[in-house]
Parts: C-alpha cells; structure tokens; sequence
C-alpha cells in the first residue's frame, strides 16, 4: 500500500538523522538504506531528499564532505555533528512517544 506523501512530510528529518548517526552516507546510499530497511515501501525521492539534507546542514545538523568512493567516484558524504548527533536522539525519542500515543488513539485504548 502506497503511504501518502503527508505522513512521511513529518518523519523525513527523523530517518535521515537515525541513519546517519550509524554512519556517514551519500545521498544515493541513504535512499538505498531506506528502502532495504522498509522492504521497499519506503522511498526517499531525489527532490526529497536533497533538501531535507540541506536543511539539516542549515541548522548545523550535518556536515558533508567529497570522498573518492570505492569505485572511484566522487561522493558527497553526510555525517552529524555533536549538534546533530543530540538531534537524533531527541528526534528518536519524541517519534516513539508521538506513535505511542497515536497508536493509542488509533486502537481504542482507555476507552
């Protein structure tokens, strides 16, 4: 089932952080990542992603460098800052407890 575009507006920042506080990307690898992870459901586009980076970068969140790839290329990598690494966690946090308490409206619960 395809998910709409307005519910994955709010969580793009979230799942680029997590990703990126295991380890520096590229931006391709990111969508890649997304996608095994979500076993295909879940899609970064291009014209996504690219801004929520910087944007991210904006608020000092992430800092990115050219590196030679392994297969010769060159890539732009992403990585968080001490900023950015704090910013993940608290953005982790407040996801579980925003599911938990939507999770909780959706189900019934204390009814």
């Amino acid at each position: 089932m395809p998910l709409d575009r307005e519910l994955l507006k709010g969580s793009i920042a979230v799942l680029i952080l997590k990703l990126l506080s295991e380890r520096d990307m590229y931006g391709y690898e990111i969508i890649q990542e997304s996608l095994r992870r979500s076993d295909d459901a879940f899609e970064f586009k291009e014209g996504t992603l690219y801004p929520a980076l910087h944007q991210l970068h904006k608020r000092g969140y992430l800092r990115s460098e050219w590196r030679t790839g392994e297969s010769g290329k060159q890539r732009k990598y992403y990585s968080l800052t001490a900023v950015g690494r704090k910013a993940a966690r608290r953005s982790e946090k407040e996801w579980f407890v925003f599911t938990k308490i939507v999770n909780a409206i959706l189900s019934g619960a204390n009814s």
